[in-house]
């Protein structure tokens, strides 16, 4: 049971740090928020997956579909944070 998990966490670190790499401009999270992000991405890319092919709308996606969920995911919390000031 702990190395399914173990595998999760750090898949989920190595995608969230590829999409925090690809979207320009910083980002404030740690590495905690960086893993989250990766497989948050992976279950946001696989229920576009679903979306588009079928099947269970709960999936985990494969690395293209993770690594797009997760850039998806950061680029709309950037957007809905985002603060101007005057």
């Amino acid at each position: 049971m702990l190395i399914p998990i173990l595998g999760w966490m750090l898949f989920g670190l190595f995608i969230g740090a590829i999409a925090r790499l690809l979207v320009p401009g910083p980002q404030s999270m740690g590495l905690l928020m960086t893993m989250m992000l990766g497989v948050a991405g992976s279950f946001a890319g696989g229920f576009v997956a679903y979306l588009i092919f079928g099947g269970t709308p709960f999936q985990a996606a494969g690395w293209i579909g993770s690594l797009i969920g997760a850039v998806a995911l950061l680029v709309i919390a950037e957007r809905t944070n985002h603060r101007t000031t005057a």
